[in-house]
């Protein structure tokens, strides 16, 4: 009999992906999915900042980086409750 090591639990990923950006994913065994969130949310984040007046604020300056992030959190924690479903079924 096989036995498969748990996944890690969905909220600790949760946790790490709203912490930084592409965090979550590297937690659960996709870096490059992870290292391409973490790269786009930079790189919009710096064309955002640019492209806006200083007198913005820091969300408004950084928006399209915080939106990639966002993105990032939900895709990750998904991934991880569906890997944990399919370990705790069987």
């Amino acid at each position: 009999m096989t036995e498969t090591r748990a996944p890690i639990n969905p909220y600790m990923v949760l946790a790490f992906a709203v912490l930084m950006p592409g965090a979550g994913h590297v937690a659960i065994g996709q870096p490059q999915r992870g290292f391409g969130f973490a790269f786009f949310a930079l790189l919009l984040a710096l064309v955002s900042w640019h492209t806006t007046t200083p007198e913005q604020s820091f969300i408004g300056r950084s928006a399209l980086g915080l939106f990639v992030w966002a993105l990032s959190i939900p895709d990750a924690y998904r991934i991880a409750r569906m890997n944990y479903e399919k370990w705790r079924r069987g």
